[in-house]
């Protein structure tokens, strides 16, 4: 089996803010124990607890300087989780959109392939490597050209639901969900350009559940029936 797993950057924070640590190991350990069995694995992190782009008091900043921000945001933590998998015993790679030699691979396509080839964990950085795109499209561009399996989107949200659950009482739950209807619903659970892409390039579905419920990431992968599914 070949997973995209995208992780929350506020679910790996301390109150969705900076590094918790903790929270980080938990993940590596999860995600080394589900390539124990050859399976192959790359993760893509959020940015949101390091930044949130312009809102409150950066809501003046130039949006293509927020963006470049955001990316230098996951690099962090895209180090962060190469570390904690390090730790963990497994072999991994950082693998970055933008250039920047000093802390990760550039990334291409064969050089992902060679690298799961050669047994490792991929966490990628940088989203798309441009602005105006967020993690998700550059979740949904590598799932793509990696042909996954399966993407395990873990979020701090405990699945998929009609409304943003956060500021309505009477958000209905959705088990599963098409991508047309995820779009033509507008429900947010990732950008349209992502849905538009995973739909157009026939990957299978997507996996979302909450983050922080307990292995919640390894029974998502050993397809347990959590959170919510969106597919073709």
């Amino acid at each position: 089996m070949k997973y995209l797993i995208k992780l929350s950057g506020e679910a790996l924070g301390v109150d969705g803010k900076l590094f918790d640590v903790s929270k980080f190991d938990a993940m590596a350990r999860c995600i080394k124990t589900i390539t124990d069995d050859g399976s192959r694995a790359a993760v893509v992190l959020g940015g949101g607890n390091l930044w949130r782009g312009r809102t409150g008091v950066m809501s003046n900043v130039d949006a293509v300087t927020a963006d470049q921000i955001g990316m230098v945001g996951t690099l962090m933590n895209a180090l962060m989780m190469k570390d904690s998998l390090d730790r963990s015993g497994a072999k991994a790679v950082v693998m970055c959109a933008f250039d920047a030699p000093r802390f990760a691979e550039p990334y291409t396509q064969r050089g992902a392939l060679q690298a799961w080839d050669e047994g490792k964990i991929i966490v990628f950085a940088g989203g798309t490597g441009h602005p105006f795109f967020s993690t998700d499209t550059g979740a949904a561009l590598r799932a793509i050209e990696l042909r996954v399996d399966s993407i395990l989107l873990a979020r701090n949200v405990d699945g998929v639901y009609d409304k943003d659950p956060a500021k309505h009482s009477d958000a209905k739950f959705l088990p599963e969900v098409s991508y047309d209807d995820a779009i033509r619903s507008n429900l947010g659970i990732m950008d349209m350009t992502a849905l538009v892409m995973l739909r157009d390039n026939m990957i299978k579905q997507v996996r979302v559940f909450a983050l922080n419920e307990r292995d919640s990431l390894l029974r998502a992968a050993k397809g347990d029936e959590i959170g919510s599914i969106m597919h073709l």
